[in-house]
């Protein structure tokens, strides 16, 4: 039924409105144990994100090395990603985006679970945390800001009993306030018969039903949950997700953007807007630089997302690569490699050879699979495989060593052996 990409459907969000992404990887991503971001690496984290059309970015201003970065990055005025901030219900962390000139908009962290609530801010009552909460929204509207409510461990929190009586209060005061679900420690399910308080689409619809315009989901990963949550966001009515670039962040880190990025742009209806052409570049930026380890099978991203070894897939890939790959290579700036390994085939091995003469030669050649000296060279390379002495992959100059051998060398010894029994 379908043979070619183009011949693939695309699906529709249901809700049919335009859904926004706003990036971490400077802010939660930077919290992650054993990186450190200096200001050029949020410079050119924040470039990228320009290239790829990031509706928005969230940045600390804590500390001097952050607030030059922000600067340096409103001083480019793009028109995306818009640079926010991000603070602590205290109008001393509003004040440092109040005078930051250029941002308009920040996050207010509201822990509204009771082990948040508690426990890590020594509170006495929901009361006073909203009482908190409140008075530090309060102090951002009057100082022109608009505001996101970080609404941190939404889903161990008490939603009828807490959660929604202060969002009711937040959006009576700014209806346009963004409302941010966050699946701290992802307990959250993404199924909409779960309910309160992990229940991602129940949350969504209680939200919407007392008028809430703009919900946003924060999903970190530690149950493995991060795309599912945040798509099911989606799906049942948020209109952002904040996410972060290969999900870098503290503990397993937080939803990837580039898997939620190439699911918008390649399988929903609607989303020309963004250009992945640099995700591949931009992983390597960070584990070149950064030094976060990218795993080789990481989706979207990784080194071996396009790589091809085992005999069927290799001759499914030559013939059509839409057999083995969901997408074409080139829309994430990433590059097909046929690799010739011990589950290669002879088909792997002609084209590799055929591109070995054409090097080697400056001719293009054809070669049938079932030349003799192409079962000479695989036979060769089974051998090291079954000896156990070989664990890696045969490179282009072994081929090319064996192309010598075989298709180069080996008729001029045969000719003058034949020559000596004249």
């Amino acid at each position: 039924m379908y043979r070619t990409y183009e011949e693939m459907p695309t699906i529709k969000l249901p809700h049919d409105m335009e859904v926004k992404i706003s990036d971490s990887t400077i802010r939660d991503g930077a919290q992650m144990p054993g990186i450190v971001l200096k200001k050029e690496h949020k410079l050119q984290i924040y470039e990228f994100l320009h290239e790829i059309g990031i509706e928005k970015i969230e940045t600390f201003l804590f500390n001097e090395r952050d607030r030059i970065a922000a600067r340096e990055m409103l001083d480019r005025n793009y028109e995306v990603p818009e640079v926010t901030a991000w603070a602590r219900a205290a109008p001393e962390d509003i004040d440092l985006a109040v005078n930051m000139d250029g941002i308009e908009e920040t996050g207010i962290l509201m822990s509204v679970s009771d082990v948040h609530i508690f426990d890590k801010m020594r509170l006495k009552s929901r009361e006073e945390a909203e009482k908190k909460y409140l008075n530090a929204l309060d102090y951002a509207l009057d100082h022109g800001l608009r505001v996101r409510c970080h609404l941190e461990d939404t889903t161990r929190a008490d939603i009828d009993g807490f959660v929604i009586p202060l969002v009711k209060q937040i959006v009576d005061r700014t209806p346009d306030a963004i409302i941010r679900i966050c699946d701290t420690v992802n307990v959250g399910l993404p199924f909409p018969e779960t309910d309160f308080p992990y229940g991602i689409p129940k949350i969504i619809k209680r939200l919407k039903d007392i008028g809430v315009k703009n919900i946003e989901t924060h999903v970190h990963d530690d149950f493995g949950f991060g795309m599912t949550n945040t798509m099911a966001g989606y799906w049942y009515g948020a209109n952002w997700s904040s996410l972060t670039f290969l999900g870098i962040g503290e503990r397993a880190g937080n939803t990837e953007l580039e898997k939620v990025l190439l699911f918008l742009i390649y399988r929903v209806e609607g989303f020309q807007k963004y250009n992945p052409e640099s995700l591949v570049k931009f992983a390597r930026y960070m584990e070149d630089e950064i030094g976060i380890r990218v795993p080789r099978n990481k989706a979207i991203v990784g080194k071996n997302v396009f790589a091809h070894e085992s005999g069927i897939h290799t001759a499914g890939v030559i013939r059509n690569p839409f057999t083995y790959e969901p997408f074409p290579p080139e829309l994430v700036g990433a590059k097909r490699e046929l690799l010739i390994g011990d589950t290669s085939g002879a088909e792997v091995i002609r084209m590799k050879v055929e591109e070995a003469l054409s090097e080697l030669m400056g001719v293009k050649t054809k070669i049938d699979k079932k030349d003799p000296r192409i079962k000479a060279i695989h036979e060769d390379i089974q051998r090291l495989y079954d000896e156990g002495s070989r664990r890696s992959c045969i490179s282009d100059e072994e081929i090319k060593a064996y192309v010598e051998k075989y298709f180069m060398f080996a008729p001029i010894v045969e000719k003058e052996l034949s020559r000596e029994e004249e």
